[in-house]
């Protein structure tokens, strides 16, 4: 099966997670998926191929003849698709671009404007992978997972090409945060690996956002309207002045590269309680420990306006930047670039304004940069990828483990 074919096939499966489940996985319906891969993997000759019982796959290919001292690498992609569309009946379409603005849904108006997404222009004269308009894409890592798919069967086809032991493994809840919890890294018996979720092709990435969620409760007091004055104390309208209180300039919107921002991304209540959810990132645990103490700080002021306890606020850390835990094994990313210049692509480095498994799998002892799937705009009804950056990204996967004979 080819990658373009494999990738289509993946985005029928509904796998989107849920953040307020307690379950692992988040949804049942991200082990429909996982179970189809693992029989998939044992087809295609893997050993062991399986998924364990909170939906995570792995499967193991046997190093060829000569190479069983190679260290074994991994390749890691997640399953799951983000809570912040849907991922149910996805209606993907390959369009030829040639320039214009591609209209997604007629009936709405939903449309891939090149004014609008830039780097459309990257792509004239090739084919793209696009949305009906009512759905994410689910490239974002459906085709993380097509092209390590069809990058080990390639290599099952092909035992003229000289590889070491190679570790695959696809994990399910990464959007909400918790792809790495239950991945078996004994169990996986990688010396070292990479995730396959970044975005257009050419990406590499060793640099991730320090990450923490934080979560402010207003507590108000309700009184009819009429006889209000000097009673009510409206959560709605102090949940309105916390937020009027952050750093305008500092939300996603408005940073970009290595700026580190405040996200509200939820708001919800009435008169009495209100509750708002933020992420905050940043890339120096200093920078993120300071956008955490001006939460606190507003927190603290409010309270001084309204009574003590009138605004709470919890921080959970999410996850840390990688850089530390990779920097120590640089060859990896000379590796990479190496595969991609072979293949005909200029690696650019950058920082993740996000996080993936990688970056918590390195803190687990499993030195993982991310490397890109070529799609864009994920997330959203906007994502796309390129037929020609999946294809790509199988070449760059199969350079990446080939060993070097040097007969």
């Amino acid at each position: 099966m080819q990658v373009t074919e494999r990738f289509l096939h993946y985005v029928s499966y509904d796998t989107q997670s849920d953040e307020d489940s307690t379950d692992s996985p988040s949804t049942a319906k991200q082990k429909v998926l996982g179970a189809a891969l693992a029989e998939e993997l044992t087809a295609i000759g893997l050993q062991n191929a399986h998924m364990d019982e909170k939906g995570y796959v792995y499967g193991w290919l046997p190093a060829t003849p000569g190479c069983e001292g190679v260290p074994c690498m991994g390749l890691i992609a997640h399953m799951d698709t983000s809570p912040s569309a849907s991922g149910a009946n996805v209606k993907p379409r390959i369009v030829r671009y040639e320039g214009e603005t591609i209209v997604l849904d007629p009936e709405t108006g939903v449309s891939l404007d090149p004014k609008e997404f830039e780097s459309l222009s990257r792509y004239i004269g090739k084919d793209l992978i696009v949305t009906d308009g009512k759905t994410l894409l689910g490239a974002d890592d459906k085709a993380g997972v097509a092209e390590i798919v069809s990058a080990v069967e390639h290599l099952a086809l092909h035992p003229e090409i000289p590889h070491g032991r190679i570790a695959v493994g696809f994990t399910p809840d990464e959007e909400v945060g918790r792809g790495s919890d239950g991945f078996d890294v004994e169990g996986f018996g990688a010396a070292v690996a990479y995730t396959v979720d970044g975005g257009e092709l050419g990406e590499l990435n060793y640099e991730n956002f320090d990450a923490s969620k934080g979560v402010v409760t207003v507590h108000g007091v309700n009184i009819h309207p009429g006889s209000a004055k000097n009673k009510m104390k409206n959560a709605l309208l102090i949940a309105h002045s916390f937020v009027g209180q952050l750093p305008a300039e500092e939300t996603p919107a408005h940073t970009e590269g290595y700026e580190g921002f405040y996200h509200l991304g939820y708001a919800a209540g009435d008169e009495t309680t209100a509750e708002l959810h933020f992420i905050l990132r940043d890339f120096t645990r200093e920078g993120l420990e300071q956008r955490e103490e001006t939460l606190r700080t507003i927190a603290a002021r409010l309270n001084d306006q309204w009574g003590e306890g009138t605004v709470e606020v919890t921080i959970t850390e999410q996850y840390a930047n990688m850089r530390e835990k990779i920097e120590p094994h640089m060859y990896l990313i000379l590796k990479a670039r190496a595969a991609m210049e072979a293949c005909g692509i200029t690696p650019e480095e950058s920082p993740i304004r996000g996080g993936t498994d990688g970056a918590r799998l390195s803190f687990r002892g499993l030195p993982c940069p991310n490397l890109c799937t070529g799609g864009a705009n994920f997330h959203g009804v906007h994502e796309y990828i390129p037929v020609f950056a999946l294809e790509k990204m199988v070449e760059v996967l199969v350079r990446l483990v080939t060993v070097e004979t040097h007969e």
